[in-house]
């Protein structure tokens, strides 16, 4: 999928029922209905590609292949949360695919629990056109981080230096795009002209502060 050298292939078919321990009877029976396959496809470590890590200790590639083409962003969160490593998803259907990777941390009240602080993910897209690569350079960390940079679109790399840095600006703009949209509505059901400046006034503070990020 992300033509990685051979010595991170795994390729291990991962039981649906292996998160059972993770689920409630609703999400054990989407599992069955929506995923056809989950496969553990490629190992990311020290031990297989050369690179040395801070934080981040391993990087797991996994391929879900579906029953029909929909979005499992609720079962994703159950695979994040069961596995302690970084997880890189490629969701498959009918020559289509979408990419999704989470952020997280261990859970302060239980080791075999992760909590998931972001997560980025691309829409659909042709699994022969898939623009996005799995840069094999620098440190585990900053290999994880790149990823998700482009799944998040960032052009400008170099502005976030961590994974938590990327997480908390990506967060700040979209509370800020919650702002702005709540603003722009008041300010066209306003008919008052002198609270209409003043909420104008305030929504280009707020589109000023959204560009610096």
């Amino acid at each position: 999928m992300f033509h990685l050298p051979p010595s991170t292939k795994v390729q291990k078919v991962i039981p649906k029922n292996a998160f059972d321990n993770y689920t409630n009877s609703k999400q054990k029976k989407a599992f069955a209905d929506k995923v056809l396959r989950i496969t553990w496809a490629n190992k990311i470590a020290t031990d297989t590609v050369n690179l040395q890590r801070n934080d981040i200790q391993e990087i797991q590639v996994f391929k879900i292949e579906l029953k029909e083409q929909l979005v499992i962003k609720e079962l994703l969160a159950i695979i994040d949360k069961a596995i302690p490593y970084p997880i890189i998803f490629w969701i498959e259907y009918d020559g289509a695919c979408y990419l999704s990777a989470s952020a997280k941390h261990a859970h302060p009240q239980n080791e075999d629990n992760a909590v998931i602080d972001y997560t980025f993910s691309t829409d659909w897209l042709n699994k022969d056109e898939v623009p996005y690569q799995i840069v094999l350079k620098n440190k585990l960390d900053w290999v994880f981080k790149n990823f998700c940079e482009q799944l998040n679109d960032n052009q400008t790399q170099t502005q976030t230096k961590t994974l938590t840095e990327l997480v908390s600006t990506q967060k700040e703009k979209e509370n800020l795009d919650k702002k702005i949209a709540r603003l722009q509505s008041e300010i066209s059901r306003c008919r008052q002209f002198n609270k209409k400046v003043e909420l104008n006034i305030k929504l280009k503070a707020l589109e000023e502060k959204r560009k610096l990020l």
